[in-house]
C-alpha cells in the first residue's frame, strides 16, 4: 500500500471509531435514561414497536448501497460522468420507492390493529400507530442519506462523510433523549426523532452539493438503463437489511412473543453489551470497504489482496482482545449499566460473545464481496441463515428460555462461514494457505520484540 492509501485507511479507521463510539454512546445512554423515566414494560413495548419500522430499511431495494460501490469504482477509473449517471438515476428511483413505502405504511396503519397484533398494553392503539409511522419516516429518509453519503466515498473522502453522518445521527438521538427527559411519551418522542432525521438529511444534501460541485441533483443524467444494469446486484443487496432485521429485530419479536417484554429487555441489553466487539469489527469493515472498491475498480488485484488480508487480520485481533475484556467485566457492567434492573448472567453473555467470534470469522472477509458488487450469493446465504435463526429462536426460547434464544443466534453465523471465505479468496486471487499465513505475519515494527525494544529505549537509564 502506498502512503496515500495508508493515510486514508488511518483517517477512515479514526472516523469509523468515532462513528462506532457514537453508536456505543447511544446504547449506553439510551437504556438507563429510558428505564429511569419510563417503566420496564413500557420500554420493552417501545423496543417491540420500533422493530416494525426497521423493515422499511430495505425499501430502496438495495440501490443505495450498490450505487455507492459503483460510483466509487467509476471514479477510480476517472469516469465522473458515469458516476453522475448512477447518482441521479438512483436518487430518483429511491425517492419514488420511499414515497410508495410511506403510502403503503399509512394505509396499513389505518386499517390494521397494530397494538393488538403486537400485544401492546402500555401504549394505546392510536399512539402505537403514530410511533410506527414517525419512526418509519426516519428510516425512509435514512435511505436517501445512504446514497448522499456515498458521494464522499466515491471521491475518497469517506472518513469525512462518515464523521458528518455520525454527527447528524447523534444529534437526532439526543433530540429524542431530551424529549424523554422532558416527560414526552412514546408518540411525541418518535415525532421529535423523525423531525431531527429529516433536518439531518436536508443538511447533508446541502453539504454534498457545496463540497462536490460536479455531483449535481437533478434528472438530466438519469438513465433507465443504469437502473436496469444495477437491478440484480441491488436486489441482492436488499438481502442484507432484511437479514439484519431478521437477526436483530426478528429475534427480539420472537423472544417477546414467547417470553414477554421484560425478557426482551434482558435479552436485548445483554446482546448490546456482547456486540461491543462486533461493533469494533464492523468498524474495520467500514474502513477497508471504500479502499477495496477503489483498488478493484482500478484493476489493482495485488492491492485488493493485501487489503483483504490486513482487514481480516485486524478484525480478528480486535475481536479476541475485546471479547477477553467483556468476559471479565461484562456481567458487572451489565448490572451497573442498567441500574440493577437487568440481572447479570455470565452464561447468557458467554453464549452471545461466542456468536461474535463466529461473526468475526466471516463478516470482514465478506466486505470484499460487497465492496465489488459481487454479493448475490452472499445475500442469499445471509437471508437463509437469519430466517432459520428466527424460527430457531422461537422454539428454543419456548424450550430453554433466554439461553435457548441466545444459542439460536449461532445458526446464521455458521451458515455464513461455510460460504464467504472461499468466495472472497477467489476475487482476491488468493489461496487459503497463503491467506492463513498472512494472518500470523505482522510488520516488523509491530512485532512484540520490536515494541518491547522501543519501550526499553524510551526508558531513562536502560541504555548502556
Amino acid at each position: 500500500m502506498d502512503s496515500s492509501t495508508q493515510r486514508r485507511l488511518l483517517f477512515g479507521f479514526l472516523s469509523s471509531w468515532v462513528s462506532k463510539l457514537g453508536g456505543s454512546v447511544v446504547q449506553l445512554v439510551q437504556v438507563p435514561v429510558f428505564l429511569h423515566f419510563w417503566s420496564v414494560p413500557l420500554y420493552g413495548e417501545w423496543i417491540i414497536i420500533n422493530s416494525i419500522p426497521t423493515y422499511l430499511g430495505f425499501s430502496d431495494l438495495g440501490f443505495g448501497s450498490v450505487a455507492g460501490n459503483e460510483m466509487t469504482m467509476l471514479v477510480a477509473r476517472d469516469d465522473r460522468d458515469g458516476a453522475l449517471r448512477v447518482f441521479q438515476s438512483c436518487w430518483w428511483l429511491i425517492t419514488i420507492l420511499c414515497s410508495a413505502a410511506i403510502l403503503a405504511l399509512s394505509l396499513g396503519l389505518y386499517y390494521l390493529p397494530v397494538a393488538q397484533y403486537l400485544k401492546i398494553v402500555s401504549i394505546s392503539e392510536s399512539d402505537t400507530k403514530w410511533v410506527v409511522f414517525y419512526m418509519g419516516i426516519a428510516v425512509l429518509f435514512g435511505q436517501l442519506e445512504q446514497l448522499i453519503q456515498s458521494a464522499y466515498r466515491c471521491i475518497a473522502r469517506y472518513a469525512y462523510g462518515s464523521f458528518i453522518k455520525s454527527a447528524l445521527s447523534l444529534s437526532s438521538f439526543f433530540c429524542m433523549i431530551l424529549a424523554v427527559i422532558a416527560g414526552a411519551g412514546p408518540r411525541r418522542t418518535a415525532l421529535v426523532f423523525a423531525i431531527a432525521n429529516i433536518v439531518g438529511t436536508l443538511s447533508l444534501s446541502v453539504m454534498v452539493r457545496r463540497d462536490i460541485p460536479w455531483l449535481r441533483f437533478g434528472w438530466h443524467y438519469a438513465r433507465l438503463e443504469e437502473i436496469r444494469r444495477l437491478t440484480a446486484p441491488a436486489i441482492a443487496f436488499m438481502g442484507f437489511p432484511i437479514g439484519n432485521a431478521l437477526n436483530l429485530q426478528g429475534t427480539l419479536l420472537a423472544v417477546g412473543y414467547v417470553l414477554g417484554p421484560t425478557e426482551v429487555v434482558i435479552f436485548g441489553t445483554a446482546r448490546t453489551v456482547s456486540r461491543v466487539a462486533l461493533q469494533l469489527v464492523q468498524m474495520v469493515n467500514g474502513t477497508f470497504w471504500p479502499e477495496m472498491s477503489i483498488a478493484y475498480g482500478a484493476g489493482d488485484i495485488p492491492l485488493t489482496r493485501t487489503l483483504h488480508r490486513r482487514a481480516c487480520q485486524l478484525a480478528l485481533l480486535i475481536a479476541v482482545v475485546v471479547i477477553a475484556g467483556m468476559m471479565t467485566v461484562g456481567p458487572w457492567f451489565l448490572h451497573r449499566w442498567t441500574g440493577g434492573h437487568v440481572p447479570p448472567s455470565r452464561g447468557l453473555l458467554t453464549i452471545l460473545l461466542l456468536v461474535v467470534v463466529f461473526y468475526t470469522m466471516w463478516s470482514t472477509s465478506s466486505t470484499l464481496l460487497a465492496a465489488t458488487n459481487r454479493h448475490q450469493k452472499l445475500a442469499a446465504y445471509y437471508i437463509t441463515g437469519t430466517t432459520l435463526t428466527v424460527v430457531a429462536t422461537y422454539f428454543l426460547a419456548r424450550r430453554f428460555g433466554l439461553y435457548g434464544a441466545a444459542t439460536s443466534l449461532l445458526l446464521s453465523e455458521m451458515v455464513m462461514n461455510f460460504y464467504v471465505l472461499p468466495a472472497s479468496l477467489g476475487i482476491a486471487e488468493d489461496t487459503l494457505p497463503a491467506f492463513l499465513a498472512s494472518l500470523l505475519h505482522w510488520p516488523h515494527s509491530l512485532r512484540p520484540a520490536a515494541l518491547m525494544a522501543r519501550f526499553a529505549r524510551s526508558k531513562p537509564g536502560l541504555e548502556s
